[in-house]
């Protein structure tokens, strides 16, 4: 068995955790740890060759280490990385992002921004969705929710309460697209089309019951690919919301923005 990570940038995740019981989940705390070899990566892939992308490389592990925070636990980053408010982060990431033209498949293969929670995702979907294609209809589709009755149990919660649900790997009870957005599917459809959890979409047509949508994906074969993505009945588990909700809704969410655990 192989493992594969670096903890520095991607902790275990706990929902609603102490630091410590993060840090106790963590493989390092596991009763397999003394028999792991390890086999280091010695180079950054993810970076060039230059002086500056080494200089960065190292910057990045120190921050993974802690050795650059101050005593107020704050780290200092370089004015060329600072975003004066949300609307420049946009136009730096997503430049002409109001252009139809200007967007294809690379251009959203290229382009992200990634937070390190899924409020801030939905802020920053948000706010780039009433920016693109501004002449374009917005779509407004709103889910279906209900409880199950396991064991002949009637669970008594009000549709407004329903609705206002919301979690990771659950489509939002009102799911807003436009044409062209793109988004990102949250179950595995067909995998054996292209269809998997994570994989990114453009939204081509939409109707009440299918979404008609047109793969981005590095892999040649996929990429262009025009699938259909119909309603289905999702349910969280009981860990990541306790109320027994069904939600009859379109498996995918808004991909201008993710969490770096997605991605």
């Amino acid at each position: 068995m192989v493992f594969g990570g670096d903890f520095h940038q991607t902790l275990p995740m706990v929902p609603k955790g102490t630091c410590q019981q993060v840090v106790a989940a963590s493989l390092c705390r596991g009763n397999l740890w003394g028999h792991i070899k390890f086999l280091h990566l010695r180079q950054n892939m993810c970076l060039g060759y230059s002086e500056a992308d080494n200089q960065h490389a190292q910057w990045l592990l120190e921050i993974g280490a802690g050795s650059t925070m101050d005593n107020n636990k704050m780290i200092q980053v370089s004015q060329s990385m600072v975003c004066a408010n949300l609307n420049a982060l946009i136009n730096r990431i997503y430049p002409r992002i109001s252009n139809p033209r200007v967007q294809d498949n690379q251009y959203f293969l290229d382009c992200i921004i990634l937070c390190p929670k899924n409020d801030q995702v939905y802020d920053i979907n948000e706010a780039i969705l009433q920016q693109f294609n501004p002449n374009a209809e917005v779509h407004m589709l709103r889910s279906v929710d209900s409880v199950s009755e396991e064991d002949g149990m009637h669970y008594a919660y009000p549709t407004e309460f329903l609705q206002q649900l919301n979690t990771s790997g659950l489509p939002p009870a009102l799911l807003c697209l436009k044409v062209s957005s793109p988004v990102i599917l949250l179950r595995n459809l067909d995998p054996g089309e292209g269809l998997c959890n994570g994989t990114r979409v453009v939204v081509l047509n939409m109707r009440r019951k299918v979404l008609q949508c047109r793969i981005i994906s590095k892999d040649r074969r996929f990429r262009g690919k025009v699938v259909l993505i119909p309603r289905i009945r999702l349910s969280p588990n009981a860990e990541t919301l306790p109320v027994p909700l069904k939600r009859l809704l379109f498996p995918v969410r808004l991909a201008f923005a993710m969490t770096i655990n997605r991605s």
